[in-house]
């Protein structure tokens, strides 16, 4: 680990906007899918949401491309479609089975750990520095305390579901560092290939799994809860996903798991009127003295003061 100088550079203001953002959105998912899983299963809303992101995503793509674009890198889209939604969704749908929904919020929230310790040894631009490491580890303290003591009494129990929880924030983490390769296209036509091919991918698993045809035709609201979790907690949020990749790395973009519980708490709030707990407001003020501690200028600032 090094504790010395560093080639990754602190994120903008407006890249921070655009992690907030995305956190938001992100966070805004967990009500829509509370919304259609009264009346579809979870397979079948997963392959809705991607398949929906795919739709909303193919004519803004094709109407921008030009004839003497390069070839698109099906291959790649493919393995972001497998380590970004296909392991990822089944390792957590197939985990909270067992576990709390809080003490997966907790798991996830690993996934900058991961990202952090991987891209040391993988990649030469977003190198491990001791402030990067503690913060991360401070953000993850915070998500625990803004979830509660009471998500970490089943921890060690349901050992494989957990472990399979860390399996998804270790694919998401893998992700990150393989969507770098992508970088050189256009945030939405990373966005969409990747949706796309997980819409293909989804396909025969959810026929054999669920047969979604034998189910009752969902009602109004549940159309409309997909169709914004397709829309907008997907197609909107990945093309900010690869824009973020593309501009800040994979460290700082997938900070932003630390950053969707604040985002649903403070949704909460905002739209249904709930009462912000003691714990909730002391791991957000957790969670923000480590995102400071990540981005390094208040570090550096104290130094030069000295």
């Amino acid at each position: 680990m090094s504790a010395g100088r560093s080639t990754h550079r602190a994120m903008s203001a407006s890249q921070w906007g655009l992690l907030v953002a995305l956190a938001l959105v992100w966070a805004a998912s967990f009500f829509f899918v509370e919304v259609a899983l009264r009346e579809l299963p979870p397979l079948t809303i997963v392959f809705a949401r991607v398949g929906i992101a795919a739709l909303v995503l193919t004519p803004l793509v094709w109407l921008r491309r030009r004839p003497d674009d390069a070839a698109l890198p099906w291959r790649d889209f493919a393995i972001m479609a497998l380590l970004n939604n296909m392991i990822p969704f089944s390792l957590i749908f197939w985990g909270q089975t067992e576990i709390t929904a809080g003490l997966a919020a907790i798991l996830n929230a690993t996934t900058p750990l991961f990202t952090v310790a991987l891209a040391h040894f993988l990649t030469d631009d977003e190198r491990m520095t001791l402030p990067r490491f503690i913060g991360v580890v401070l953000g993850i303290v915070g998500v625990g305390v803004m979830v509660g003591p009471a998500a970490l009494e089943g921890l060690g129990l349901a050992f494989v579901a957990q472990a399979a929880v860390l399996g998804a924030a270790l694919s998401y983490a893998l992700a990150g560092l393989f969507g770098r390769r992508l970088r050189r296209l256009p945030a939405m036509t990373a966005a969409w290939g990747q949706v796309g091919m997980s819409t293909l991918l989804f396909l025969p698993v959810v026929a054999m799994i669920e047969r979604p045809w034998t189910l009752a035709v969902p009602g109004a609201t549940t159309v409309a809860a997909l169709i914004a979790l397709g829309a907008v907690s997907t197609a909107l949020a990945y093309g900010l996903y690869f824009r973020l990749l593309a501009s800040a790395g994979a460290t700082n973009l997938l900070l932003v798991t630390l950053l969707i519980p604040p985002g649903a708490v403070a949704l909460g709030v905002l739209i249904l009127g709930e009462v912000l707990a003691v714990r909730e407001v002391i791991g957000m003020v957790v969670i923000a003295s480590a995102l400071l501690v990540i981005d390094g200028r208040l570090l550096r600032f104290a130094s030069r003061r000295r």
